[in-house]
């Protein structure tokens, strides 16, 4: 296994469930350390010029209350910006999102070590809940992970494009896939339930033939 997929295992993953406004959310939780000092990482996560070097490209009026915008993404709101330890912002995709938001939670480890977690709250079709489950945006967001890990390494891939079509690329998100599924049965699905929202997410992202 190489040391890129290798960083699966870096992630602690939860699956689970909250009220908000609109109904019943779904939340998908992300864990793992950095190595990395605290106002490195937020500085990563917040300014523009570094964000589209391991995420997206990012535009908008980026300040408390304004907009933003990820090419060929999600854009929203920003609703809260505490540095250096707190983003959180609306998460919208599409013409009828729903409600979506996503937050960043940054605490300090030492002066060189930094915990990184982010939450994804969101209301989600039934139906594409019961076919995906968590794997559907979680696949992704284990993905984002691994692009600030390699920026903030100073490693990010010279063709970000050309890796995601790669051998290493499709074991990460077969990987990420089985681990979501595992989080999943963790959180108390059936375990044939876990299993097949599984099967469907690595179809998706990884697909045969």
């Amino acid at each position: 296994m190489s040391e890129i997929v290798d960083q699966i295992n870096d992630v602690h993953r939860e699956v689970g469930t909250r009220e908000v406004p609109d109904g019943e959310a779904r939340t998908v939780l992300l864990r793992r350390t950095y190595d990395a000092a605290i106002e490195d990482v937020w500085d990563a996560c917040t300014d523009p010029q570094r964000i589209g070097r391991w995420f997206l490209p990012v535009s908008g009026d980026l300040k408390l209350g304004g907009h933003y915008q990820l090419e060929g993404n999600a854009g929203g709101e920003i609703l809260r910006c505490e540095p250096p330890r707190l983003l959180a912002v609306s998460w919208l995709f599409g013409e009828n999102p729903g409600f979506s938001e996503v937050e960043v939670r940054l605490s300090a480890e030492g002066e060189e070590h930094t915990v990184f977690e982010l939450e994804h709250v969101a209301v989600v079709p039934p139906e594409m809940w019961d076919q995906f489950g968590p794997g559907a945006v979680g696949v992704g967001w284990d993905g984002g992970l691994l692009g600030l890990a390699l920026h903030l390494a100073g490693r990010t891939p010279a063709d970000p494009e050309a890796w995601q079509t790669s051998d290493e690329a499709r074991e990460f998100m077969t990987r990420s896939s089985a681990a979501w599924g595992a989080a999943y049965e963790a959180s108390g699905a059936p375990a044939e339930v876990a299993a097949a929202t599984m099967r469907a997410t690595t179809e998706f992202y990884v697909p045969q033939g």
